[in-house]
């Protein structure tokens, strides 16, 4: 019989709807529930004045682990993300906070494929409920059907998107009086300060905590775009950090290389690349010479860059005669440049050294332990999400979360802020990182509610496993004191 024209009803395709899979775990001993899947993100859409529906926009990918039979009322519970923009959470996920944890190695033992996983005991589940979010175009998460990827590939859509997640996954787990708290790794510490303030202004949803690792709160601290002087000032310490792991300052205890290299970016160079071409010979010379020797770059490169080492550069200059280029998010890494006479590094081997290991761990981890099997391909760091971003509502001006993170902190004075900084850091400088903090608009005393950790480690400190160890025991006691009554 000849098919019956079917309606446009009947052709559309089906609605999305939420695929989280439900599993039961212990560490140690603790018994703790897995739920792992895409939850249905949507939104109330009008058409003219007139209510269309609560259509889906996107399916959103997370994995929340939940201790049993706690009491939601005083359990905290941490959102977590990394940032990119473009990256998945498997590194948080993975590397520091989860139950499980990758065995990835680190710059002097570098673990081989096929990589492994290993128990956790010191993750965050044992001092709070766990979400980690994949931002949409991230891991398994996607658009939905006829919607556009793109639209969500800016600050101010991430930020509603993700904030919805958080609304969506507290409501229907009954978390609203719970503490809560939000983690966020590089951009992600951005993401993290402009959810703060989004939280409560759009939810009235007040957190207790930010937990902001390898931050960067204000673009315009790090970009090299014409002009802008203060990221030549921000890297230096870290320039110098970096150096001294690659010998260029003997025997020096690097606590006196970098108050050195910190004392030198606070005044000295600051005023010599403002003063330009009214330096006078012996002062040009005098700052060369000082560049030179804080960096272990020769004082011929430092003249002729015009004191303005931007930091690609640098990762590719240092270590020129030795045939390496040093890694970007982690200056310990180093790999083989096949082209000595290159100006930005081939590689990062920072990067590429360890994907391998979170790849392989999370996608045999998704499936065989917690259950969930998707055809997608798991999007750990996505360069198209990277190079579509959109940051057209900073037109004209830095790209900064400062105002977002400063007006949440004035409006719920109880907010702490944990941040962790890596000296060798190459991606968000740690010294950048203090200047900007030291220009929050708070009255002073609510800069005691910043808590700081420096760790002899990169961008992703946890990789460094003395580093990892610590920084876990430093955010858990971070947790205990955001939470009243619990230290």
């Amino acid at each position: 019989m000849p098919e019956t024209d079917k309606t446009e009803e009947e052709t559309k395709p089906p609605e999305p709807s939420d695929d989280l899979v439900t599993t039961t775990h212990t560490l140690g001993d603790l018994a703790y529930t897995a739920q792992t899947g895409r939850i249905v993100l949507k939104k109330e859409v009008l058409t003219d004045g007139k209510f269309d529906g609560h259509l889906a926009k996107a399916e959103v990918f997370l994995t929340a682990y939940t201790l049993d039979d706690a009491d939601p009322a005083t359990r905290p519970v941490t959102f977590a993300f990394n940032g990119g923009p473009g990256s998945s959470s498997v590194w948080l996920h993975l590397g520091v906070l989860g139950p499980r944890r990758v065995i990835s190695g680190d710059v002097d033992s570098p673990a081989p494929p096929p990589y492994g996983l290993a128990d956790n005991p010191e993750s965050l589940l044992r001092h709070s409920d766990l979400v980690f979010i994949d931002p949409v175009s991230t891991g398994y998460s996607r658009a939905a059907t006829g919607e556009k990827p793109k639209d969500y590939l800016g600050f101010t859509p991430d930020v509603e998107s993700v904030g919805e997640i958080i609304r969506l996954w507290t409501s229907r787990n009954g978390r609203w009086l719970s503490p809560k708290f939000l983690a966020g790794e590089s951009y992600g510490t951005l993401r993290a300060a402009a959810l703060a303030a989004h939280l409560q202004d759009r939810h009235s949803m007040y957190l207790n905590g930010l937990l902001l690792i390898s931050s960067v709160l204000d673009m315009g601290s790090i970009r090299f775009t014409e002009g802008n002087e203060q990221a030549y000032v921000s890297f230096l310490p870290t320039y110098a950090a970096i150096a001294h792991y690659h010998g260029f300052h003997g025997d020096r205890p690097l606590d006196e290389v970098l108050a050195e290299a910190e004392a030198f970016a606070a005044r000295d160079l600051p005023w010599a690349l403002q003063r330009g071409a009214r330096l006078t010979a012996d002062e040009r010379a005098g700052a060369v010479r000082e560049l030179a020797r804080l960096t272990g770059l020769s004082e011929s490169y430092v003249d002729r860059v015009n004191l303005r080492i931007e930091h690609v550069r640098f990762f590719t200059e240092l270590l020129r005669e030795r045939g390496l280029t040093v890694g970007r998010m982690d200056g310990r890494f180093t790999t083989w440049e096949p082209d000595g006479g290159r100006e930005s590094m081939s590689d990062d081997a920072s990067i590429s050294r360890i994907i391998g290991a979170y790849s392989a761990a999370f996608n045999h981890y998704v499936r065989a332990e917690l259950g969930y099997q998707s055809d997608l391909p798991y999007e750990i760091l996505s360069m198209n999400v990277f190079q579509q971003w959109s940051y057209s509502d900073f037109e004209g001006r830095a790209v900064s979360a400062v105002r977002s993170l400063s007006a949440a902190m004035r409006a719920n004075p109880h907010l702490k802020v944990h941040v962790a900084f890596g000296h060798y850091d190459g991606a968000t400088p740690y010294y950048g990182s203090e200047n900007v903090l030291a220009h929050l608009e708070i009255p002073e005393e609510l800069h005691a509610n910043i808590d700081r950790a420096y760790y002899p480690a990169g961008h992703m400190m946890y990789v460094h496993e003395p580093s990892r160890v610590r920084q876990a025991a430093d955010l858990a006691a971070f947790i205990r004191s955001a939470v009243p009554g619990t230290d």
